[in-house]
Parts: C-alpha cells; sequence; structure tokens
C-alpha cells in the first residue's frame, strides 16, 4: 500500500482537531487519556458532553478495536471513530450503530474529512466511570461549588460518589466540561501536591 496522509495517526491529528473545532465549535482536546483499561486517543470535551475519538489510520487494524469500544463505552457520552479510506467501508461492522464515523482521505495532498455517520448519546456511559476523568483538585473545585463538605481523609472514590449522589446530572457535568476547559498541564503537578498537603 503506497504511503499517504492518512497512513500515520500523527499525520491524521491535527487536521482533524481543525475539523473537529469547525464543526463542534468550542472545544478542548484532550490526547491519550487513559479509559480504564486502554488509552483514549483523543478525547474532545464540548461545553455539555465528552467525546471519545478513535483513529485508526490506513495502517492501523482492527485487532484491538473491540476492547477499545467497550472501554470508550463506559466514559464518554458520545464516541467517534476517525479512519483512514481503506478502512471506512468496513468500519460500520466494528463499531455500535451509536457511533459516529469520520472518514479520512487525501485529495491532492490535502486531508479530507467526511461524516459518514454522525454520533448518536452513549448509551452505556457509567457516570461513575465518566467522573473518573476528573483530578482530585477539579473534584475538590466542584464540591466547592455546590457547598459540599470536604471529606478530608476520603478517598476519591468515595467523593465521586458522594458528588454524584449530591449533584444535578444536568449541572454536574457542566461542571465537569468547565473543569476539563480550564485544565492546565502546567500547573497540575504542583496543584496535586499541594492538595495532597492540606487533605
Amino acid at each position: 500500500m503506497a504511503e499517504t496522509l492518512s497512513s500515520h495517526d500523527s499525520d491524521i491529528r491535527e487536521p482533524l482537531f481543525d475539523f473537529l473545532e469547525e464543526k463542534y465549535g468550542k472545544i478542548r482536546i484532550l490526547e491519550e487519556k487513559r479509559t480504564g483499561r486502554a488509552r483514549a486517543d483523543v478525547v474532545m470535551v464540548t461545553p455539555d458532553a465528552i467525546f471519545g475519538i478513535e483513529i485508526k489510520s490506513d495502517k492501523d487494524s482492527y485487532t484491538r478495536l473491540a476492547g477499545q469500544v467497550k472501554n470508550y463505552n463506559l466514559y464518554y457520552d458520545f464516541n467517534i471513530v476517525a479512519v483512514g479510506s481503506t478502512h471506512a467501508l468496513h468500519i460500520s461492522e466494528h463499531v455500535p450503530d451509536w457511533w459516529g464515523i469520520i472518514s479520512v482521505e487525501e485529495i491532492k495532498g490535502v486531508l479530507d474529512f467526511y461524516v459518514m455517520r454522525e454520533p448518536q448519546r452513549n448509551p452505556k456511559v457509567k457516570p461513575e466511570r465518566k467522573i473518573e476523568i476528573l483530578w482530585r483538585p477539579e473534584l475538590a473545585r466542584i464540591q466547592l461549588k455546590n457547598k459540599l463538605p470536604a471529606y478530608r481523609g476520603k478517598s476519591k472514590a468515595y467523593v465521586q460518589k458522594v458528588v454524584l449522589d449530591r449533584v444535578p446530572e444536568d449541572i454536574l457535568w457542566q461542571q465537569v466540561s468547565d473543569e476539563l476547559f480550564e485544565r492546565d498541564y502546567n500547573t497540575i503537578g504542583q496543584e496535586i501536591k499541594q492538595f495532597r498537603i492540606r487533605h
């Protein structure tokens, strides 16, 4: 198979992000996010939802896709697979009906993106998994916003459960998106260190 721009995951990423921003408006991209036993290629945050995005370039196979789909379905409101043109014909056989599909094709040296299927809301997402995307200081800010106790000495899992139980869904998930939009990878290490000192 001849090398094309859609042959490699790394060549697809930046043009894909531009396409997604044009399509969805305000977004935040978090790359290579651990998702259960799998690693999500891309997590896209919008003001009211979190998307998991798997990239399958022309060089990739479907070997690990079944396991990846299972994990993505636990964590994200919507899921999308972006595939090189060699996969476009058969990808719908490998992902659930509610997954969106974007095909990637090189035309005159430029990558072209085509939405083959719009994503539908994921019926299998688990709130107790979805909230795991937050780091502890982000979770603490949500506790503060909702006037919840600090629960010093309690585990992160305990606090996550309390937040899920006590904050209305429509408010909580918007606040989660807000935190992810503000996430700063340059300062989070210090934030986590300070949080541990205080708690």
